[in-house]
């Protein structure tokens, strides 16, 4: 075993970066074709954002309960345990290199999150990104306040923590996770006054095959409607948050009906009791790792940068491939889909063999088209309006970590030349903060563009795959103490029992 990353050492034949649906597919899918597989990921268990699950300690009797798929994770979850797939938990990864043909290596650090300081390494012959996604979120006055939480991390508080944001809960911002989260909340206890989505369902029409090939799609807005129907929960379409009232905390919303741009139409505002807001407008795909080692993009009819994959979910530089939601949002089932293609065709690939022959990836490349054409349709119809920036004030923050406001960014675009994001960001710090500009890049790129004549269309967020050479933050120490990093695993030469 060598004692410093110089040395030639090849643990695993695959990698896997994240252990949601496409991760953990792709893991078990690779093993069972015969790879030696590293799965890593920064949380305690897999699963990933969509199957998080309370810790045991919560003595939770029936997680299913908080899920509608429930048995497919558990199939996942059995292969795991039948397989030697090698799980690492807690481990961060911050960055991925390419030392030669066919061999990577994984730098990652292990520990909590936000304490997570000894350096690892995980070498392998390929690499698969399943990193996931974060939430969008567009700022408006008063989202700092506490009580107004993404719509997403409301979810994650019910499904791993068994908390409520909140006893009356607005559910708003744009997409159909707000339909599965109002109804989630609904059932555990919540009043839900409203549901506030900025766009309507009827973009979904403009796509017919689309929704004709995934009747599963239709059957979940049914079950979520019809819960909410139970819940006496009202859908307000075309309308938006513009503001938030209170203190201390929440303690109302101001929503208002936009046009087709998502401009606030005038006189229409009408506030809300509440004690909670629970908002969000889409997801953003998570590709800092595939940006920093040159991977091709394309932007998404939503606005936001995603991989460009091929048919057999490889990226632009050889030896990397990428599933679920990096190469575009579309949700669990695809995500598995695309990890089992990906594990399929990595294990022929470093067997020589040809990946299109016979099999199983007929099939599955079959469906992952029928799944991405309906993300792409779910896309279009959730776009962001480009009129979204008329509802922020100048003294709106933008960037809550560096407390820029909306006012100093239009400043810098107006005054200074600033029109894109990283311009703004040497002139006014937005996205110098802890969260790398995750939480205000889509904004401050929207504002930065605002009102150009330059061929970009007000409010939109401009095309962006800024390359970051830490994905994650890292302590000067752990960085210092790269030559002395240690292998994180070897793989198991007997399968294990259980995970």
């Amino acid at each position: 075993m060598p004692t410093s990353p110089s040395e030639a050492f090849e643990a695993f034949d695959l990698a896997v970066i994240g252990a949601g649906p496409a991760g953990l597919a792709g893991a078990v899918t690779a093993n069972e074709a015969g790879l030696s597989v590293a799965l890593l990921d920064s949380a305690a268990h897999t699963g990933g954002q969509y199957f998080r699950h309370p810790a045991p300690a919560l003595g939770a009797t029936r997680p299913q309960a908080l899920h509608h798929d429930w048995p497919a994770y558990a199939a996942l979850r059995a292969r795991l345990a039948a397989s030697s797939v090698k799980h690492l938990p807690g481990h961060h990864v911050w960055t991925v290199t390419r030392e030669a043909e066919d061999r990577w290596t994984v730098h990652a650090l292990t520990g909590t999150d936000g304490e997570a300081d000894e350096p690892v390494t995980v070498r392998a012959r390929a690499v698969l990104l399943a990193t996931g996604a974060y939430e969008r979120q567009l700022p408006f006055p008063g989202w700092t306040l506490p009580g107004v939480v993404g719509a997403g991390g409301a979810q994650a508080m019910l499904k791993a923590g068994l908390v409520l944001p909140g006893k009356r809960v607005v559910v708003a911002g744009s997409g159909p996770l707000l339909l599965a989260v109002a109804s989630s909340l609904a059932a555990a206890g919540a009043r839900v006054p409203a549901v506030v989505e900025a766009s309507g369902y009827l973009g979904y029409a403009r796509r017919p095959r689309a929704l004709a090939t995934n009747p599963h799609k239709l059957l979940e807005a049914a079950v979520h409607g019809s819960a909410l129907l139970r819940h006496r929960v009202p859908v307000r379409t075309r309308s938006v948050v513009t503001q938030v009232h209170g203190t201390d905390r929440v303690e109302a919303v101001t929503v208002a009906r936009v046009d087709r741009h998502w401009r606030p139409v005038p006189g229409t505002g009408r506030r809300i009791a509440c004690d909670a807001l629970a908002v969000g407008h889409g997801l953003v795909p998570q590709i800092e790792l595939a940006t920093t080692l040159g991977c091709a993009t394309r932007r998404t009819p939503d606005g936001t940068t995603a991989l460009d994959l091929d048919d057999l979910q490889r990226t632009s530089v050889p030896g990397l491939w990428a599933a679920g939601e990096p190469g575009g949002i579309g949700g669990w089932a695809l995500a598995r889909t695309e990890g089992e293609l990906a594990g399929l065709a990595i294990a022929a690939r470093l067997a020589g063999r040809p990946p299109h022959t016979g099999g199983r990836l007929p099939g599955l490349r079959r469906d992952r088209a029928r799944m991405r054409a309906f993300a792409e349709a779910m896309a279009a119809a959730h776009a962001p309006g480009h009129g979204w920036t008329r509802w922020l004030t100048d003294d709106t923050d933008v960037c809550r970590c560096e407390e820029v406001t909306a006012g100093r960014v239009r400043e810098a675009a107006r005054d200074l030349g600033a029109h894109d994001a990283r311009t703004v960001k040497l002139l006014t710090r937005a996205g110098m903060g802890w969260c790398q500009g995750r939480m205000c890049g889509a904004a401050v790129a929207c504002l930065a563009t605002e009102g150009v004549a330059d061929g970009t269309a007000e409010g939109t967020v401009p095309p962006s795959a800024e390359r970051r050479p830490l994905a994650v933050p890292v302590a000067l120490g752990a960085l210092g103490a790269e030559t002395s990093e240690r292998p994180a695993a070897e793989p198991d030469t007997e399968r294990p029992t259980a995970p």
